[in-house]
């Protein structure tokens, strides 16, 4: 679909409320099309990095609490999630230890390399025409927004 081009001063009057939630819809259906093509979820992604940033492990409620905050509707209800643990755990992806605590196996390792590869294209192609200061200088934007209405500053 080719891009509408508005001026400065129309885009000026532009509700943020509406862009932001477009390019939220439309970033999280990519990525998830991309993801989904592995096999996977954008939820099964974030389940693993969260594993692969603690190596103790994390209970299941520990890694629902962690990843809460970012399911959103396009992303899937947090009700569904413990789907996405089973999921991991019938894949030999993740194991359960006697304690509770699930952690990577050799083969969710393996999983997680192979999709943060296809992650790097998904990134590359999401960035296309835009340089990093352009990236940078509207993150910086949407996060003063963001602390204006109330927000979090924080991933």
């Amino acid at each position: 679909m080719a891009m509408v081009t508005y001026t400065d001063a129309e885009l000026a009057h532009h509700p943020v409320g509406y862009w932001t939630g477009a390019a939220h819809e439309a970033v999280i259906s990519y990525i998830d099309q991309e993801h989904r093509r592995l096999g996977v979820t954008q939820r099964h992604w974030m389940t693993l990095n969260a594993l692969t940033r603690n190596e103790a492990g994390l209970t299941r409620e520990e890694i629902t609490y962690v990843l809460r905050r970012y399911m959103t509707p396009q992303i899937g209800d947090v009700s569904t999630y413990p789907a996405v643990l089973d999921d991991l755990l019938e894949r030999d992806w993740v194991a359960v230890g006697t304690d509770g605590r699930l952690t990577l196996t050799d083969a969710g390792r393996a999983g997680r390399a192979r999709i943060a590869e296809r992650t790097t294209a998904i990134r590359a192609h999401l960035h296309d025409g835009v340089t990093d200061e352009e990236y940078v200088a509207a993150l910086k934007v949407l996060r003063r927004i963001t602390a204006n209405a109330g927000g979090p500053l924080t991933l």
